[in-house]
């Protein structure tokens, strides 16, 4: 799936500022090209600092701007400084991708409470730290953005999966609360709800399933690029991904 042509001539975001978690790899990493080759200027955070500095650095041989620094979304204090620090860099912020997030797969049964606790830290308080931080931020462009990198499981329910999908079904039910809330300010608050990604998140999880059936992370980027460049009125889209041949999971 594809929505908007990519290239030298597809530029709808130049002057625009993107913050984007967990841009070291995966999904993140695939907005953070896409979002960059439409012309936005990022702003990367990821845990893995050598593998966020190298790809920072790719990104900047190609010409784009990018400020990138190591991230723990749960740390409040730490969110607080690289969201200071980031805007001061660039002197503005257009949009939020909340896409850090991790997994924690078994029975709820064999989940201890360390577990639980901290794919809650990461995949909830992390999104709300961030969108505290940025709004006022956001305020002052018109149209900006959030969108939140949520999964399937959002809205359904899979065995061995109550920790991830506690975590998602919360980040769906903060973003419809938080569009309504920020609306009339002028951003608009998406939520994008994926099947099973090609991600090492997915081999971790589900190491049976033939990566080939699953969602390309690239799909993801265009979706995003699609929904940060639009100019519809909607308060919030849950946009789901899947394909016929997906396992029902993300």
């Amino acid at each position: 799936m594809t929505f908007a042509p990519r290239g030298p001539a597809q530029r709808p975001l130049t002057g625009q500022v993107a913050l984007i978690t967990g841009a070291s790899r995966g999904i993140g990493r695939a907005i953070a090209d896409t979002l960059a080759c439409a012309g936005a200027s990022l702003l990367l955070a990821a845990r893995d600092a050598e593998r966020l500095a190298r790809f920072a650095a790719s990104l900047r041989t190609e010409g784009h701007a990018v400020w990138h620094h190591p991230l723990d979304v749960a740390d409040e204090e730490s969110v607080r400084d690289f969201v200071r620090k980031g805007v001061a860099h660039f002197g503005r912020l257009n949009m939020l991708v909340n896409n850090a997030g991790i997994g924690c797969f078994g029975p709820l049964t064999d989940l201890s409470s360390e577990q639980w606790d901290r794919v809650m830290a990461v995949n909830v308080r992390g999104p709300f730290l961030l969108c505290r931080e940025c709004i006022p931020h956001l305020r002052k462009q018109r149209p900006s953005f959030i969108v939140n990198i949520a999964s399937v499981v959002a809205v359904k329910g899979y065995p061995n999966q109550s920790a991830y999908g506690a975590s998602k079904h919360a980040l769906l039910g903060m973003s419809k609360a938080l569009a309504k809330e920020v609306h009339a300010d002028g951003i608009r608050v998406h939520v994008l709800c994926p099947g099973g990604v090609d991600t090492d998140m997915a081999t971790q999880a589900r190491p049976d399933l033939e990566r080939t059936d699953l969602i390309q992370t690239q799909e993801i980027a265009d979706a995003v690029r699609y929904l940060v460049t639009r100019r519809g009125v909607a308060v919030i889209d849950e946009l789901h991904l899947h394909r016929q041949s997906s396992p029902p999971w993300a």
